[in-house]
This record gives C-alpha cells, structure tokens and sequence, in this order.
C-alpha cells in the first residue's frame, strides 16, 4: 500500500511539473519569447500591396518606403523611454511606440510632427489641446488616432481578414501603436513592428490579436 502511495505521489509530482512546465512554455510563446514561426504573403495567396504614390521620389513606392523605414529605424536599437526632445524627433538611443511610426513615414517622405501640428491647429476641438507644442504632440497616440482618422481612410480592424492587412500599414490600439509587417503567423495574421516596453523580446511581434482593442488600421497612401 504504501509503494502505490509513492508511486502516486511520484506521479502527482510528475504532472504537476510538466503543467507548470507547458504554463511557462505558453506565456513564453504568448510573449514572443518563444520565437514563432513566420510566413509572408504568397503563403496565403495574398498579393502584397504596392503603392502608386512615391511621395519623396526615391524610385520606391510609399508602402514598401514605410515598412522598410520602420525596419531601418529598430535597427538602430531604440531603449525604450519617455522623454520630451526639443528637435520633436529623438536623437539619442532612446524612443517609444510612436517613434516607430514617426520614422517609417518620414522615412517615406512624410513629416508626421508637421502635419500633425497643422491638424491640431486646424481642428483644435477635435484634440482638445489649448496649448499645442509639435515637439510632443505627434508622439502621443491619443492624438495620432484623431490625425489618422481626420487625415487617413479607416481599414477594417478584423485581424481574420487576414487580405486587408499589409505590411506599412498602421495598426492603433487603446494605448499603442505600431506598424504592421510583412511577416504572418501561421494563421496569416501579420506580425507588428512596434516599441512597447524595455522588457519585449523583440521589436517585430506577434501581437496583433493579443495586445488588446484594436481602435484604428490604416494605410497611408
């Protein structure tokens, strides 16, 4: 009797190691500490799409401009960190979500702290900002959801309709932002080049179901 009582505690010990086990193993994955495996377009039949705008005539079009920009821009490392730059764009090591955003499209042609300043000063009910500062403003993403929803045409936000989504899209969550990559899960759901705390595992994630509401998708030109 006592040998079954063993046994059974050895395996009750068993399984209870492999559950936290295969628990870890899911929030790793969960959080892109586990790699996950990655996938592009023609593996779901999708044509990538190609802009007709090339806004700052570089031979490349904006779409393919964006995401490659976004792509040049975490190459150079970005710590992430919240502070106030007098040239409105970062210019040391550090930046944060909006940043991502900001450099892949001025990257294409498109000074994002400019014209989200002449929108303000356009509609400033619309921001209800009474002090506008455009070294900061561009940076915040309560006020890129209303630049891009004034400025942008809206795309689904059904991350299932996996067609719409491309990467050099812009993907706006509740507190974040980010751009959307050519890299798909296995679902074809695509991946999110993004800057969101200084503890993620990478900077292109598989995110865009997990993070939390999607509020805006859109697509510059």
């Amino acid at each position: 009797m006592k040998g079954k009582r063993k046994r059974l505690a050895a395996v009750l010990i068993i399984l209870a190691a492999v559950g936290l086990l295969s628990w870890g193993v899911a929030i790793l994955y969960r959080y892109n500490y586990i790699p996950h495996k990655t996938y592009v377009s023609e593996h779901f039949g999708i044509t990538p799409y190609v802009s007709v705008v090339d806004k700052d005539g570089d031979q490349t079009d904006d779409q393919t401009d964006i995401l490659q920009s976004a792509r040049d821009y975490i190459q150079t490392n970005p710590q992430y960190k919240s502070k106030y730059y007098g040239t409105g764009y970062p210019d040391d090591e550090y930046g944060v979500c909006t940043d991502v955003v900001a450099y892949a499209l001025l990257g294409a042609g498109y000074d994002l702290m400019e014209l989200v300043n002449e929108d303000i000063l356009s509609h400033p009910d619309a921001y209800g900002i009474t002090e506008p500062d455009k070294n900061i403003d561009f940076r915040r993403v309560r006020n890129l959801k209303i630049f891009f929803k004034n400025t942008t045409n809206s795309l689904t936000t059904d991350v299932y309709d996996i067609e719409a989504w491309q990467g050099g899209d812009i993907v706006i969550f509740e507190n974040h932002i980010g751009i959307v990559s050519d890299k798909r899960n296995k679902d074809g759901i695509p991946f999110v080049i993004h800057n969101a705390n200084p503890i993620q595992a990478d900077y292109e994630e598989d995110i865009l179901e997990t993070w939390g509401r999607i509020v805006g998708h859109y697509r510059v030109s």
